[in-house]
């Protein structure tokens, strides 16, 4: 039996098909945010709900819908979880080691002692280094506990590390919001990440300077505008410059070292002026020590200095000659053919194209060797192989033998996670081969060139929601391919727009409002922090809905690859 998705089989009517085909999506919604059920609980009934509405609204035969839900499923187990589970495993082996610790006290030695600069070293840049390499809630975590170290109030803390964590999201784990969006959409995920670059650089711009604000308010900004500006305008280039020209995997991890990097340079000819009065208005004592001074921050040294900075610079000489190397062997292509095709059981002969044709996405992708999981799986085993000899000072520090084994201990308290993941894309299969999403993008395609305008608003709404930007593309990433094939916009743009969305809709979702609660303190104040940063996710939206809309015509046309 074959099965071809057409975009009207509710009574031939296009709306009717798509009202129906949201029905999966308004269930995942509403058991998250209405009935608070838990996120794994939710995207199992939105799946039920999805494999209900293909089998007896789009007549697509069971079998073939539960079939496309096990490929969703092996996708969001791998490649997807495998690099959230490698990225997370690799923090924790800098933790372990207390390598972690010693570049809490770096970024100390750097601030000089003045506050306000140390959070923006902290939330944004330290904060888009773990959103590289971790994501999923644990930079808002991390940062927000170091700023309530240095003497930052609960509030505003956990409403400085919300809004921090905006700009390196759609790079977050390696990444992986533009690999899930190229999976499901077929674009090139280069040419997604591309396009992204080409966006998130202006929230990179502003972010820093509204930290500033939300630390220390107009003072702050008057006394200390330009290293904050500083180190945004140089995040944002370098986001845009590895994201169009290195490598879009690599992309937050290049950026956030590059915006730090610059902070250190400016800070050694220039010094913001008031850390002293900044301190007397947020009620923060005198640090015991700073640079300059005794205490914890002068014991460090060269080596441990390297040693905590090491784990990161790896990352991106790794993925470099992964992705660049063709000095005598075509490194790149070589890890490539390793990759394992795999046309999914009976689907793949079964769901055919209008012409007769077998859907491409019904191949799946086994990348076993060239994957970014299995990159960061080999650069923290060199990290734990280093890490067990030397701790900077000749001394020996971690076992590899016990890095090795924390990591099931991290899947092990990874894995509700990871049965999210997984549901929601098995969810974002079957709605995409049984034909839901393009229905959906067809009728919403109607509003013509003003959906270029509404275009980030449903990433905004799915990473709100979801508290992934990953998940908000997997639900919505082909529907904004469709909706732009239909209304003669760019489908890249689009998709883009959607990740793009995202990452300011992660301030407000439950999930991080809940994390960064807890972090400071303030469980069950949830709603305090929500007030605190609502406006400014909204203001960031209609930004970049400006933005993608100007981006759609020939007046900012220029901007796009």
């Amino acid at each position: 039996m074959t099965f071809t998705p057409v975009i009207d089989p509710v009574a031939g009517s296009v709306a009717a098909s798509a009202l129906v085909g949201l029905i999966p999506l308004v269930t995942f919604f509403v058991m998250l945010a209405v009935f608070r059920r838990p996120a794994p609980v939710s995207g199992a009934f939105a799946l039920v709900a999805a494999i209900a509405v293909a089998v007896l609204a789009y007549q697509m035969p069971a079998g073939l819908a539960l079939l496309a839900g096990t490929q969703g499923a092996v996708f969001g187990a791998f490649p997807v979880f495998w690099i959230v589970l490698m990225a997370v495993w690799l923090y924790q082996v800098t933790v372990l080691s207390g390598r972690f610790e010693d570049l809490r006290r770096i970024f100390d030695r750097i601030g000089g002692g003045d506050l306000r600069i140390q959070a923006i070293l902290i939330a944004f840049c330290f904060g888009g280094l773990l959103e590289a390499l971790a994501g999923f809630g644990a930079p808002v975590a991390i940062t927000a506990t170091m700023l309530m170290a240095i003497g930052l109030k609960p509030l505003r803390a956990a409403a400085t590390v919300l809004v921090a964590n905006t700009a390196p999201v759609a790079f977050g784990a390696i990444a992986i919001p533009i690999t899930t969006a190229g999976a499901l959409t077929d674009i090139p995920a280069e040419h997604i990440g591309a396009i992204v670059g080409r966006q998130t650089p202006v929230l990179a711009f502003l972010v820093p300077v509204l930290l500033l604000f939300l630390v220390d308010g107009v003072r702050g900004v008057r006394d200390a505008w330009f290293p904050a500006l500083a180190t945004g305008v140089v995040f944002g280039i370098a986001q845009f410059l590895c994201a169009n020209y290195f490598s879009y995997e690599l992309t937050d991890v290049v950026a956030a070292l590059a915006g730090l990097g610059a902070a250190v340079v400016l800070l050694r000819f220039w010094r913001p002026r008031g850390a002293d009065e900044a301190r007397e208005r947020l009620g923060v004592p005198e640090p015991t020590s700073h640079a300059g001074g005794p205490g914890a921050t002068d014991l460090l040294t060269r080596g441990r200095i390297w040693l905590a900075l090491f784990p990161y610079i790896l990352v991106i000489v790794v993925f470099a000659v992964a992705k660049l190397w063709r000095l005598g062997i075509d490194l790149p292509k070589a890890l490539a053919s390793t990759d394992v095709k795999i046309p999914w059981p009976v689907l793949h002969d079964a769901l055919l194209t209008a012409d007769g044709q077998p859907l491409s996405s019904t191949v799946y992708t086994f990348q076993w060797l060239s994957g970014p999981g299995t990159l960061l799986l080999a650069s923290g085993l060199i990290i734990a192989a280093v890490y067990a000899k030397y701790d900077g000072d000749g001394r020996f520090r971690l076992r590899f033998s016990e890095a090795v084994a924390t990591l099931p201990r991290t899947f092990v308290k990874m894995r509700r996670a990871a049965l999210t993941i997984v549901l929601v894309l098995a969810l974002a299969y079957v709605m995409n081969l049984s034909g839901q999403t393009i229905a959906i993008g067809t009728w919403l395609a109607g509003t013509g060139a003003a959906f270029a305008f509404l275009s980030p608003i449903l990433g905004w709404i799915g990473t709100a929601v979801t508290g992934s930007d990953t998940s908000a593309n997997a639900l919505f990433a082909k529907l904004q391919q469709t909706a732009g094939q239909h209304a003669g916009i760019d489908p890249a743009l689009l998709v883009a727009a959607n990740t793009t969305g995202g990452v300011v809709g992660k301030l407000i979702s439950p999930q991080n409002l809940a994390i960064a609660a807890t972090s400071v303190g303030m469980d069950g104040q949830e709603s305090a922090i929500f007030r605190k940063v609502v406006g400014w996710s909204v203001g960031m939206l209609l930004v970049l809905c400006v933005l993608v809309f100007l981006q759609s015509t020939p007046v900012l046309g220029w901007m796009l690859p």
